[in-house]
């Protein structure tokens, strides 16, 4: 950390961050690339002073980090809040400034108005600057906060943002635009992060792309409701800004009380997406209990879409047989084991095995998967709860509601308020009871529906229902050293920066379609590390989509994140087993690499497939598919280049089909399909390798290792 007058910095390798404070307030003077040279920092505040034109202030005003009005900034303010009719347009003045290796915190006030406004950055190791805003009430009576968003300015060269939107079946899908004057914002309001949520939002140099050009990423460590935007001032100000966001009434400071926003992770790349992707894979990596680092992560079979409600032991068995032989690590009871589940109308909030559905209790088949050597799952929805259920009957009040009205249902369900004490408690007893007696290794949590009136006792609570979700998690993590839990939200509604720091998987979607997980790996992988995103083999015919693909096909899309099966195994027959078992062996002998390495999505000159991969860190290996999405425009697909490797190093590369061929259009194959060829890692990124014709919707694998 330098401390130059009034201008500090903090710096990795790669990136640093510069704050002046010459003005009185904090100002970033740069975020970005590292700099180097001997341009000292006072210098460059200097080059930064601007003109100032007609029909303006008479001295140039930079908005700083709270962008506040007085100080002429006409977008919107860091701090948006009131006392009352009063107290709306704080100008915050610069107290104190702490500095301390890597972390730079500043305090400001506006003792008028009675408020004190911190921000503290904080660079890690990995190259993403975290960033925490808490606004603190000093005055005498209440304050109310509408709004604390983290802004960061842009540099000019900035022109283009990406975020991604989606829908049940078929989340996060990107989406590139130009950045225009105005301000451009993807605002959440499911009280969950949600299937349209971006995780991410970017900006980034003209044409930038997977391996080059300047990106910076702005990404809330958050799951409730959340704001991203892009802001550009007449001035041509750019800006990139992310906050919670809050319904009206939510948070209300007494005198004293303090609100402090999420923190913001803040990731800044000069080598395209794929820098991006690094900086927050390896920083979700490096959390103390992030589960690579106790433990391979399992093979794993969920078992609703070969049984749904019908939870018959021995189909259950045999089922578990077939998992056996294949090789599954783990196996998942999904929903219909509880209360009066035996459809989807009744049952959610009695966390109790149904003597209806399991005469004699679990025990048996937990019994079976344990003593066969699999760890035992089970399937939980605790945040719900449906009229037909004794916990409804007993407290109607526990829902989340305005008062004076039902909410609107939706699957036949309503939310549990876990801000209510008596709710909290009665989920995570009965849960730890089943946990407890059945020695559950692994929670599939799902949360099925949006918050339509997010209300305690007729205040908005999605912010503190966010919190007890948070604290459910890790009650239950406390009480049963080892449980894993998956974030499920219909699929891929809550992945998010801030259920990773609480839970161990995502289930990316309810579509195993294999084409379409393509693209939802492909992007949510943009912030999500591979081996938190679970994606399964679903069965031959898709259950979404009708789609009929390859086995092949279907293994191949599955093993680029923490891989599993969800498909009738007992329908499955003798030859698709073998290809499995030999596909789950592959699965475990590249997992550690699959699971550390490097993601590369490599620039592909035809946008009819995809080439992508996972590059060992010290270039020693790499997997690589080359997919074929749709029918290519020429009869000869382009050449896939393998990117990322050593370019002085000799690198042997073949193709392997650990679960079948895929299906080829050809009447002659390319050398690789044959033998493996041997050259250097330059040579493979700027001549490549010659694919084979494939069909649309199939997909081959290059296993790369370094010779020399």
């Amino acid at each position: 950390m330098k401390n130059t007058e009034t201008t500090f910095s903090i710096s990795t390798s790669d990136v640093e961050l510069i704050v002046d404070t010459t003005s009185g307030t904090p100002v970033v003077a740069h975020w970005g690339r590292k700099l180097a040279g001997s341009t000292s920092h006072s210098q460059i505040s200097r080059l930064l002073a601007e003109a100032t034109p007609h029909s303006d202030l008479d001295f140039p005003q930079n908005p700083g980090l709270w962008r506040e009005r007085a100080r002429g900034f006409f977008g919107a303010s860091s701090l948006v809040g009131r006392r009352g009719r009063l107290d709306w347009a704080p100008l915050f003045s610069l107290r104190t400034v702490a500095s301390s290796h890597n972390v730079l915190t500043f305090v400001s006030a506006d003792d008028n108005a009675g408020l004190e406004v911190t921000v503290k950055f904080e660079l890690t190791p990995e190259g993403v600057l975290l960033i925490d805003e808490k606004v603190t009430n000093t005055g005498s009576s209440d304050y109310a906060v509408d709004e604390l968003t983290v802004w960061m300015p842009l540099p000019d060269r900035a022109v283009e943002s990406m975020d991604f939107h989606g829908r049940w079946v078929k989340e996060r899908q990107p989406q590139r635009l130009p950045i225009n004057y105005g301000t451009f914002s993807r605002e959440i309001r499911d009280g969950r992060s949600g299937h349209g949520y971006t995780i991410v939002q970017l900006a980034m140099t003209d044409k930038a792309n997977n391996a080059s050009g300047e990106v910076w990423s702005l990404g809330l460590v958050w799951s409730g409701n959340t704001k991203h935007s892009i802001d550009k001032q007449e001035t041509g100000y750019k800006a990139i800004g992310a906050g919670e966001l809050l319904e009206p009434g939510e948070i209300v400071l007494a005198p004293g009380a303090s609100y402090s926003a999420p923190t913001v992770a803040a990731t800044y790349s000069d080598a395209g997406f794929n820098g991006i992707s690094d900086h927050l894979h390896r920083w979700v990596r490096a959390r103390e209990l992030h589960p690579t680092k106790l433990k391979p992560r399992p093979l794993t079979l969920n078992v609703w879409e070969a049984v749904y409600f019908d939870h018959r032991l021995g189909k259950l068995l045999e089922l578990l047989d077939v998992a056996k032989e294949i090789g599954v690590e783990r196996f998942v009871l999904d929903d219909g084991w509880f209360g009066a589940r035996r459809e989807d109308h009744a049952g959610l909030g009695d966390w109790v095995v149904s003597d209806e559905a399991w005469p004699d209790g679990l025990g048996p088949l937990v019994t079976a998967v344990h003593d066969a050597g699999l760890e035992f799952g089970l399937w939980f929805e605790g945040e719900m709860v449906q009229v037909d259920s004794d916990l409804y009957r007993a407290h109607p009040e526990w829902i989340m509601h305005i008062p004076g009205r039902m909410p609107l249902e939706a699957r036949r369900q309503h939310v549990l308020d876990l801000t209510h004490e008596g709710a909290y408690q009665h989920v995570l007893g009965q849960v730890d009871a089943v946990l407890s007696e059945y020695g559950v290794d692994y929670i599939k949590w799902d949360h099925n529906r949006t918050l339509i009136d997010p209300g305690h006792e007729g205040i908005a609570a999605a912010h503190e229902q966010t919190l007890a979700i948070y604290r459910l998690f890790d009650e239950l993590k406390r009480r049963h050293p080892g449980l894993e839990i998956e974030s499920c939200s219909s699929g891929g509604g809550r992945v998010d920066l801030g259920m990773v720091q609480h839970a161990d998987r995502f289930w990316g979607s309810d579509c195993n379609d294999a084409l379409e997980r393509q693209s939802i790996q492909r992007y949510t992988g943009f912030a999500i590390p591979p081996e938190l995103i679970g994606a399964h083999v679903g069965p031959t015919h898709s259950h979404t989509t009708g789609r009929v693909h390859e086995l092949s096909f279907r293994a191949i899309t599955s093993l680029f994140g923490h891989a599993g099966l969800e498909w009738d195994l007992t329908e499955t027959t003798p030859e698709e087993r073998v290809h499995l078992a030999s596909w789950a062996q592959y699965y475990k002998d590249k997992r550690d690499l699959l699971h550390s390495g490097k993601v590369v999505r490599v620039d592909h000159s035809e946008d009819s497939a995809f080439v992508h991969g996972v590059v060992a860190h010290d270039k020693s290996e790499a997997l690589f598919a080359y997919v074929q999405l749709s029918t290519g425009n020429s009869t000869k697909p382009d050449s896939v280049l393998l990117t990322d490797l050593d370019p002085e190093a000799t690198y042997e590369v073949k193709v392997v089909q650990p679960a079948g061929p895929a299906q080829c259009m050809q009447t002659a194959v390319p050398t690789i399909m044959t033998e493996p060829i041997t050259a250097s890692g330059a040579v493979l990124a700027d001549i490549g390798i010659q694919p084979p014709i494939l069909r649309p919707e199939n997909a081959v694998l290059f296993e790369i290792t370094k010779v020399s």
